[in-house]
Protein backbone atom coordinates (compact mmCIF):
# COMPACT_ATOMS: atom_id res chain seq x y z
CA UNK A 1 0.00 0.00 0.00
CA UNK A 2 1.35 3.39 -0.95
CA UNK A 3 0.52 6.60 0.84
CA UNK A 4 0.73 10.09 -0.61
CA UNK A 5 0.21 13.13 1.55
CA UNK A 6 0.10 16.62 0.12
CA UNK A 7 -1.34 19.50 2.07
CA UNK A 8 -4.73 18.42 3.39
CA UNK A 9 -5.07 15.38 1.18
CA UNK A 10 -4.30 11.73 1.85
CA UNK A 11 -4.22 9.16 -0.93
CA UNK A 12 -3.80 5.41 -0.53
CA UNK A 13 -3.06 3.17 -3.52
CA UNK A 14 -3.47 -0.59 -3.19
CA UNK A 15 -2.18 -3.45 -5.34
CA UNK A 16 -4.44 -6.33 -6.40
CA UNK A 17 -3.31 -8.48 -3.47
CA UNK A 18 -3.88 -5.65 -0.99
CA UNK A 19 -7.40 -4.97 -2.30
CA UNK A 20 -8.17 -8.70 -2.08
CA UNK A 21 -6.80 -8.84 1.48
CA UNK A 22 -8.81 -5.78 2.51
CA UNK A 23 -11.97 -7.32 1.04
CA UNK A 24 -11.31 -10.63 2.84
CA UNK A 25 -10.18 -9.31 6.23
CA UNK A 26 -11.33 -5.69 6.45
CA UNK A 27 -7.84 -4.37 7.23
CA UNK A 28 -4.44 -3.59 5.70
CA UNK A 29 -1.50 -2.28 7.74
CA UNK A 30 1.79 -0.84 6.48
CA UNK A 31 4.71 0.59 8.46
CA UNK A 32 7.74 2.71 7.65
CA UNK A 33 10.69 2.59 10.02
CA UNK A 34 12.54 5.82 10.87
CA UNK A 35 15.45 4.62 13.02
CA UNK A 36 13.90 3.65 16.34
CA UNK A 37 10.48 5.14 15.46
CA UNK A 38 7.89 4.05 12.95
CA UNK A 39 4.98 5.54 11.09
CA UNK A 40 2.06 3.18 10.54
CA UNK A 41 -0.81 3.62 8.17
CA UNK A 42 -3.84 1.43 7.95
CA UNK A 43 -6.97 0.97 5.90
CA UNK A 44 -9.91 -0.53 7.76
CA UNK A 45 -13.61 -1.18 7.24
CA UNK A 46 -15.72 0.63 9.83
CA UNK A 47 -19.43 0.40 10.50
CA UNK A 48 -21.52 3.53 10.79
CA UNK A 49 -19.79 5.66 8.14
CA UNK A 50 -20.98 6.54 4.64
CA UNK A 51 -17.75 7.83 3.11
CA UNK A 52 -14.02 7.59 3.83
CA UNK A 53 -12.75 9.03 7.10
CA UNK A 54 -9.23 9.40 8.49
CA UNK A 55 -7.61 10.01 11.86
CA UNK A 56 -4.07 10.41 13.15
CA UNK A 57 -3.14 9.08 16.59
CA UNK A 58 -0.06 7.50 18.20
CA UNK A 59 2.08 7.69 15.04
CA UNK A 60 -0.63 5.97 12.98
CA UNK A 61 -2.70 7.30 10.10
CA UNK A 62 -5.98 5.35 10.08
CA UNK A 63 -8.20 5.54 7.01
CA UNK A 64 -11.65 4.01 7.23
CA UNK A 65 -14.05 2.86 4.51
CA UNK A 66 -17.66 1.80 4.91
CA UNK A 67 -17.96 -1.99 5.32
CA UNK A 68 -19.79 -2.22 1.98
CA UNK A 69 -16.48 -1.44 0.28
CA UNK A 70 -15.35 -4.99 1.10
CA UNK A 71 -18.15 -6.68 -0.84
CA UNK A 72 -17.18 -6.48 -4.51
CA UNK A 73 -14.35 -4.00 -4.81
CA UNK A 74 -11.70 -6.58 -5.72
CA UNK A 75 -13.74 -8.03 -8.59
CA UNK A 76 -15.43 -4.84 -9.79
CA UNK A 77 -14.35 -2.08 -12.16
CA UNK A 78 -14.65 0.45 -9.34
CA UNK A 79 -11.35 2.31 -9.03
CA UNK A 80 -11.75 3.61 -5.50
CA UNK A 81 -13.47 5.64 -2.83
CA UNK A 82 -13.27 9.31 -1.87
CA UNK A 83 -14.94 11.75 0.45
CA UNK A 84 -16.34 15.10 -0.58
CA UNK A 85 -14.54 18.06 0.90
CA UNK A 86 -15.42 21.72 1.20
CA UNK A 87 -12.16 23.17 -0.16
CA UNK A 88 -12.98 26.48 1.54
CA UNK A 89 -12.60 24.77 4.92
CA UNK A 90 -8.86 24.84 5.71
CA UNK A 91 -9.25 21.97 8.19
CA UNK A 92 -11.08 19.66 5.77
CA UNK A 93 -9.15 16.55 4.77
CA UNK A 94 -9.51 15.08 1.28
CA UNK A 95 -9.27 11.27 1.26
CA UNK A 96 -8.81 9.05 -1.78
CA UNK A 97 -8.38 5.26 -1.65
CA UNK A 98 -7.84 3.62 -5.02
CA UNK A 99 -6.50 0.65 -6.92
CA UNK A 100 -2.88 1.04 -8.04
CA UNK A 101 -2.53 0.91 -11.84
CA UNK A 102 0.63 0.26 -13.80
CA UNK A 103 2.45 3.43 -14.83
CA UNK A 104 2.27 4.72 -18.38
CA UNK A 105 5.95 5.63 -18.41
CA UNK A 106 8.95 3.41 -17.83
CA UNK A 107 9.74 2.89 -14.17
CA UNK A 108 12.05 0.61 -12.23
CA UNK A 109 9.36 -0.01 -9.60
CA UNK A 110 7.91 -3.55 -9.43
CA UNK A 111 4.41 -3.28 -10.86
CA UNK A 112 3.67 -6.98 -11.24
CA UNK A 113 0.81 -6.83 -8.70
CA UNK A 114 -0.73 -3.60 -10.01
CA UNK A 115 -3.95 -3.39 -11.99
CA UNK A 116 -3.58 -3.02 -15.77
CA UNK A 117 -3.70 0.63 -16.76
CA UNK A 118 -6.97 1.29 -18.62
CA UNK A 119 -5.18 3.77 -20.89
CA UNK A 120 -2.99 1.05 -22.42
Amino acid sequence: MKIRIKGNSVRLRLTKTEVETFCATGKILETTQFGDKKLAYTLEARSGIASPEAYFSEDTISVYLPPEARQNWASSNRVGYSNHVDWNDEKALSILVEKDFTCLDNTIEDQSDNYPNPRL
